[in-house]
């Protein structure tokens, strides 16, 4: 069993991948299950239906998922694929305390179209980290301390998810270099706690190895301190955008996760895991 459960198409701001074309590559690559989580991070972008609204970048306004549009897609591609493909459908939610109210009434909406939905910390306080803009004018300590404190408050009001997304992701745009986890780990804990005692779980996202990371994100730390507090769910995800990324280095984390204990790992079906065995 091979998935990838972070796939981006069109229907996110930075991506021109087609739904289409991601679902004949999944099949060509031999993978048996995707599930598409293209971008909703409420705060920084409006929605598709108020481009003039938007940034821009690369072309494209950044909004967030066009759901009109982008449902009827996945659909129309899981009855196209039937029988090489399953596919599901999923979103990323950046999400930050004060814009919780807006991904609650998405899932109102749009939730029973859904399997699945990853849980991620993009920005803080309406700053990005991609550009800076949240690090500039804190010390290493001081946008850590942050990043993961908010993480937390989210967990604790915010329960409406599948997976949290990438936890150590603020690393990836550390102008400072690695930040030792050691000084960070509480406040894991109590996230991992958080995430386990609401029967949710974790992504490892395969993406570090194209960012040119020295571990897994998220790393073996975190994932040996998930695993002792008794996390059991953990999905597999490249985080693609284009075909490049697609199903990258997913059999390379199975065995990682193999030898750090781990015995299963979980696609979604409904909102519900489903678990798989690890390969010997």
């Amino acid at each position: 069993m091979l998935a990838d459960y972070h796939v981006h198409s069109e229907f996110s701001d930075d991506s021109w991948y087609t739904v289409d074309d991601v679902c004949c590559d999944a099949v060509r690559l031999n993978l048996d299950e995707i599930c598409f989580t293209d971008h909703v991070d409420y705060g920084v972008k409006p929605d598709a239906d108020h481009p003039e609204l938007a940034r821009h970048g690369d072309g494209k306004p950044a909004v967030n998922v066009d759901y009109a549009r982008y449902f009827p897609a996945i659909e129309r591609a899981r009855e196209r694929h039937a029988g090489d493909l399953v596919v599901k459908a999923g979103l990323e939610f950046g999400v930050q305390v004060h814009t919780i109210p807006q991904f609650t009434r998405v899932l109102e909406q749009y939730g029973r179209r859904m399997d699945f939905a990853i849980l991620s910390i993009h920005q803080v306080d309406d700053l990005e980290f991609w550009g800076g803009d949240f690090q500039r004018g804190r010390t290493q300590q001081e946008y850590n301390d942050a990043y993961y404190a908010e993480m937390l408050r989210v967990v604790e009001r915010f329960s409406s998810y599948s997976v949290l997304g990438h936890i150590d992701l603020i690393k990836r745009y550390d102008p400072c270099g690695p930040y030792p986890f050691e000084r960070s780990r509480d406040v894991i804990a109590a996230i991992l706690e958080r995430v386990i005692a609401d029967g949710k779980g974790i992504e490892v996202n395969t993406s570090s190895f194209r960012y040119g990371l020295s571990d897994l994100q998220l790393c073996r730390d975190i994932l040996r301190l998930y695993r002792d507090l008794g996390g059991r769910i953990v999905t597999l995800g490249s985080d693609s955008h284009e075909p490049a990324h697609l199903g990258s280095y997913i059999r390379y984390v199975m065995r990682c996760l193999r030898e750090l204990g781990f015995t299963e790992f979980c696609t979604f079906d409904r909102w519900q895991p489903v678990f798989h065995p690890l390969p010997e």
